[in-house]
């Protein structure tokens, strides 16, 4: 089963290499990330410019796109290996695109923006499943990528039989517990449509967003509580947003 692996922080960020860590015991993996940070692009893909595709070791490449253009790259490369191989009526089989694993969150409304959510978004439109995962990062805390490898390798155990029902895509949000060495339970939930709490500072003659992420507004049982409240969050997108509950 190969495996295309993506991000939104960039082609040099180490969740991304984490990823590949964690992954590679999986299956072989075509790495195409952004050659820069493209955090908050959302969904954006290049048509006017042109990209350069850098090769930057075996199965290793930075694209001067955003995420979305990365999928669009990596699966349309695979699609034509298949043709190549096997006809042209053929399509790589059982491919899986991963996005990640971001550093911070993507909870709830966040998905809209996330540039990480976009590339596993863009595989599902294409037809593949994908996974996006992001780690949680605490208050005043920094992140310990090896307990992240061991929760990211727990999921993916679980997640990589359960391919998401066509036209959606896993969204997994990792917590960030006091205890490190502690196992978290796998709750599947659904989206928190909650905007987020917010406000514009004006200083130095500009507007500057101000937020508390750890203080959003959540709702119980959703992905937001859950993640925040210590548990691993996976929840099942749709490429076309529903409807909030009244």
């Amino acid at each position: 089963m190969p495996l295309i692996l993506s991000n939104d922080d960039g082609v040099h960020a180490v969740g991304l290499a984490t990823l590949h860590r964690v992954l590679s015991r999986y299956a072989d993996c075509l790495v195409v990330a952004p050659s820069g940070p493209q955090s908050g692009v959302g969904h954006a893909v290049t048509t006017e410019a042109p990209m350069i595709l850098e090769a930057l070791g075996p199965g290793r490449y930075g694209l001067g796109g955003t995420p979305a253009d990365c999928a669009r790259v990596a699966l349309a490369r695979q699609a034509a290996f298949a043709r190549e191989e096997l006809g042209e009526s053929a399509r790589a089989p059982e491919l899986w695109l991963v996005s990640g694993i971001n550093h911070g969150a993507n909870l709830g409304v966040d998905t809209y923006v996330s540039g990480t959510a976009a590339a596993a978004r863009e595989a599902a439109i294409l037809g593949y499943p994908a996974i996006a995962m992001s780690q949680y990062v605490g208050r005043h805390r920094a992140i310990d990528w090896e307990a992240t490898a061991r929760r990211a390798q727990r999921v993916f155990d679980h997640l990589l039989e359960r391919p998401p029902r066509p036209g959606m895509f896993w969204n997994v949000n990792l917590p960030h517990p006091a205890d490190e060495a502690s196992d978290q339970e796998i709750v599947h939930c659904p989206l928190d449509p909650s905007p987020h709490a917010f406000e514009y500072a004006r200083r130095d003659g500009a507007l500057h967003w101000v937020s508390d992420y750890h203080s959003r507004p959540r709702r119980p049982g959703h992905d937001v509580d859950v993640c925040l409240s210590g548990r691993i969050a996976l929840t099942e997108i749709p490429i076309q947003p529903e409807a909030a509950p009244r």
